[in-house]
């Protein structure tokens, strides 16, 4: 099934849950789209798909400079993952087709 769309996501964080919509778009192997939360709006593009799992980088700037390392699985309505917080250690997340 194809990650292109939105999803709505929960991400547990060592601050506590924290809400975003991610944004995503395939095309062949490529990934980009944008994440959106109570940190603003991160683009991102240089992502890759291998059937159901996905990868990418969105750098983060608020609340301090970070590169963030997410790594998903696609399950037809269902998305979940992890997330590496720089120096901040890692963090799951799951969701749900917008």
């Amino acid at each position: 099934m194809s990650a292109d769309g939105s999803w709505n996501c929960t991400i547990n964080s060592p601050m506590g849950a924290q809400q975003a919509t991610m944004t995503l778009s395939t095309e062949g192997g490529s990934l980009s789209g944008k994440m959106e939360g109570a940190q603003g709006t991160q683009e991102f593009e240089g992502g890759s798909v291998d059937g159901n799992n996905l990868a990418w980088n969105v750098e983060m700037t608020s609340p301090m400079p970070m590169t963030l390392e997410i790594t998903a699985e696609v399950d037809g309505d269902a998305i979940s993952g992890n997330v590496k917080l720089g120096a901040f250690g890692e963090a799951t997340f799951s969701g749900t087709r917008a």
